[in-house]
């Protein structure tokens, strides 16, 4: 497609997003119910928008924070040493956490890449003739390396809405940063992000959970997450058929999801997303975390060696308390979320905790 027509094409898919009418505030009323009308948009489209949710001050701590821990990664795969020669940050393990690619590629795509669910593989523009040979993509167990994405993760207007879509019992995914960097910036193919339910008997629109998606920079058709709005509804998609009917890698009915600083979207993890390589002169750094239901995970395998269950469960879900008090510290005149499976038993956000509960909290995590 020439420069123009693609131009043309993104200017069409970003009005296309605008006018589903999944995004607004995020409403919720005196008894602390959610807005049902936002809940309906969510379920009929499979992402919504909550626009401004956070305040400019906490984004410009989040910004401060991964510009700091940008600087003090690893230099690229296997490196113990940053792009200074500075120790890199964090022990063994946490380095295992920085994820590097080839600028430009598609690294999953049409790989056996968990479990095949990266179908197909995205097109690979040429690289710059001084790009570096790996650019970061992705850290994962963030909230060990932010305070601040910590107490976003226990924002209680946020638990709240986990509430009303998984059930007061809802248990914790995983959390990273996506990184895709201006010019640079590699693709994520199309997929969906469940892979353990899809020919269960009792599979429905919400089995694999959510994920919440926090920009740190604005996003536009570039650099966005780009999602085929409705495919969380009929179970896994044949990709490959989808690429084929739409003639390239641009599917049909896709829209990217435009956010700003502050605003914080929900998305399913059963409806097909995904992301070019970012040629653009914008970069993009997504916090993204999320929640499965209690009743998705308990005595499933998932993606661990043995299945989930009680005591499993409870480990690695204290994370949401130890993340709500320090919510409660920083924001004392908040009203904090009260998290039912840790009401008699809340976990207290301190060095002790942070020692024992959040360091290497990801060898816990809950996949499905």
């Amino acid at each position: 497609m020439a420069d123009g027509s693609m131009e043309s094409a993104f200017a069409q898919a970003e009005r296309d997003a605008l006018a589903l009418g999944n995004r607004g505030p995020l409403l919720i009323d005196a008894a602390g119910r959610v807005d049902e009308a936002i809940l309906d948009a969510y379920w009929r489209t499979g992402f919504y928008v909550f626009e401004g949710l956070l305040e400019q001050a906490e984004m410009t701590e989040l910004q401060r924070e991964f510009r700091d821990l940008s600087a003090r990664v690893p230099a690229g795969n296997g490196c113990d040493t940053d792009r200074t020669g500075r120790p890199a940050i964090g022990d063994e393990d946490l380095q295992k956490l920085f994820r590097f690619v080839k600028p430009l590629t598609d690294p999953y795509g049409a790989t056996d890449t968990t479990n095949g669910r990266y179908q197909v593989r995205m097109r690979e523009p040429d690289r710059p003739a001084d790009a570096p040979p790996e650019v970061l993509l992705q850290i994962g167990g963030i909230l060990q390396f932010s305070d601040t994405a910590l107490r976003i993760y226990g924002h209680p207007k946020l638990l709240k809405v986990t509430e009303a879509v998984n059930g007061p019992d809802f248990t914790p995914f995983t959390e990273v940063i996506w990184v895709k960097q201006a010019r640079l910036g590699a693709a994520v193919s199309w997929h969906q992000d469940g892979t353990t339910h899809w020919d269960s008997p009792d599979l429905d629109e919400g089995t694999h959970g959510f994920n919440y998606m926090v920009n740190l920079y604005p996003t536009k058709a570039e650099n966005a997450l780009w999602v085929v709005p409705g495919t969380h509804k009929g179970g896994k998609a044949d990709i490959r058929a989808m690429v084929a009917a739409s003639g390239s890698d641009r599917l049909d009915g896709a829209v990217p999801m435009l956010c700003q600083p502050g605003d914080v979207a929900i998305c399913s993890r059963q409806v097909v997303h995904g992301s070019f390589p970012n040629t653009s002169d914008t970069p993009r750094a997504t916090f993204v975390f999320g929640f499965h239901r209690r009743s998705s995970v308990d005595g499933v395998k998932g993606w661990a060696t043995e299945a989930y269950g009680d005591d499993s469960i409870r480990s690695s879900s204290r994370i949401i308390p130890l993340a709500i008090d320090a919510r409660r510290q920083r924001y004392p005149d908040e009203e904090s979320y009260v998290y039912q499976p840790f009401a008699d038993d809340p976990v207290a956000f301190n060095e002790t905790t942070r020692r024992d509960v959040l360091h290497n909290y990801q060898r816990r995590m809950i996949g499905i």
